[in-house]
């Protein structure tokens, strides 16, 4: 089975451009490569409902939800915005991932 590549890495700081977080940031929890996902730190919040279990309490519980990969941008530091990204190759051979605006690297 093939690799899915995506724009986004955990750890990376992203910002919605779709959805009702729209314009929102923060920072990724997880990347679900078969739901097409990304989990992001505070946005996305749904309600479950869950039962209690052993000596853990019942009652409603707030978390996040994954948003599909396609509704997300790199969010640039030194641009204050989301940008898209670009690889570039270091005289080291290593692959780096740079903002098309700055050229300032989001791999550290």
């Amino acid at each position: 089975m093939l690799d899915k590549k995506f724009h986004v890495k955990k750890g990376d700081t992203v910002s919605v451009i779709a959805g009702k977080d729209k314009s929102k940031t923060g920072k990724v929890i997880r990347i679900l490569p078969k739901k097409d996902g990304v989990l992001v730190e505070g946005l996305n919040i749904v309600k479950r409902h869950t039962r209690a279990r052993g000596n853990e309490p019942g009652g409603i519980v707030e978390k996040e939800s994954p948003l599909h990969v396609s509704n997300v941008m790199l969010y640039c530091e030194k641009c204050k915005k989301s940008v898209r990204s670009k690889m570039n190759v270091l005289e080291d051979g290593k692959k780096v991932r740079v903002c098309i605006k700055c050229g300032d690297s989001f791999d550290k």
